[in-house]
């Protein structure tokens, strides 16, 4: 193998093109945090400002307590914002949330944006990873389908935290491959990856639109929802660096609403936070960067100001709102 370059396909990418990075590692990445609508309850208490979307900070203090900075990326804009704001990050998290993905100048349609760009990306050698949390997970089995009127996923109800249960190859993964063993025996053994969603992914949704080749499917929760539904947990694609969880890793460390049954024990801690440190360490294999710390500054996301939504009722304990529409 020679210095300038490493394999990132491992022997399991079939059939795929081989997207490579340099081996020497950025080690300050900067990840894009995608933004979404803002829900109907932060709606109403904000109605004077009338927010146009919104981040909850939990997704921006895992990336953070994982060695990365932030900078939000916002929806409703033209792909040229999308270009440019790739052009200088090093991967992007699609967050979760309680959006629909059929608004137009959304949350997907941003998404949808970066997928394909990042495909470009990738297919040209330049690393740029993506990973999707809940909704966001969803959301890159549905871009990775063809979004239509029929979305590929199916009711699902699972509010209550799970263990996860491995194939037998899990260690091939990029994911777990490297997984430390007491991380993997917390997850195989612990209640302790937070799931909160109405819709999920199962081999049926990968089957039926030929998504098998191209994405490995680690169908690690076992463990049925409220209807006895088995659904998929964890997913990577073959081909390029994206992945998705269909539970929220941030919640455990950075959600505290009392109403709610998030696990917050330390081993649940502990093991939840190895998905955003692997996640920052893909990240750290681009190297891409701003033209000079003025415009660095002038995108990340310390120039705003989080707003304790808890104390309002949210479930998120902190949220950054963007753009505000006002009284219209």
């Amino acid at each position: 193998m020679t210095i300038g370059t490493l394999l990132v396909i491992a022997a399991y990418c079939l059939q795929a093109a081989t997207v490579t990075y340099q081996d020497v590692l950025n080690d300050r990445p900067i990840i894009g945090v995608l933004s979404q609508e803002t829900s109907l309850h932060l709606h109403s208490k904000f109605p004077e400002e009338n927010y146009t979307s919104y981040i909850a900070s939990s997704y921006v203090k895992d990336v953070e307590k994982s060695g990365a900075r932030v900078v939000p990326i916002l929806i409703g804009k033209p792909r040229s914002y999308y270009r440019d704001i790739m052009g200088n990050i090093n991967g992007v998290l699609f967050p979760g949330g309680a959006t629909h993905f059929n608004q137009s100048n959304g949350y997907a349609d941003a998404a949808q944006h970066i997928f394909e760009m990042a495909q470009k990306l990738n297919d040209a050698g330049d690393y740029f990873p993506i990973f999707g949390v809940c909704l966001g997970f969803e959301l890159l089995v549905i871009l990775a389908s063809g979004r239509g009127l029929n979305e590929n996923r199916i009711p699902c109800r699972s509010y209550e935290n799970l263990p996860l249960h491995f194939t037998q190859d899990f260690r091939k993964s990029k994911m777990f491959h490297d997984a430390p063993r007491d991380i993997i025996d917390i997850l195989k053994n612990k209640n302790v990856t937070v799931n909160v969603h109405r819709y999920c992914i199962v081999d049926e949704n990968l089957s039926s639109h030929n998504l098998t080749k191209a994405w490995r499917n680690l169908q690690t929760s076992y463990s049925n929802d409220e209807n006895g539904v088995r659904f998929v947990a964890s997913i990577e694609n073959k081909r390029y660096p994206f992945y998705g969880v269909q539970f929220h890793p941030e919640k455990s460390s950075f959600e505290w609403k009392s109403s709610k049954t998030y696990t917050h024990s330390f081993d649940a801690v502990r093991a939840n936070r190895y998905f955003m440190d692997f996640f920052v360490n893909e990240c750290r294999k681009s190297q891409r960067a701003f033209a000079n710390t003025a415009e660095e500054n002038a995108k990340l996301i310390y120039n705003y100001e989080p707003r304790f939504t808890g104390a309002l009722g949210s479930s998120y304990h902190q949220c950054y709102m963007f753009e505000p529409r006002g009284n219209v």
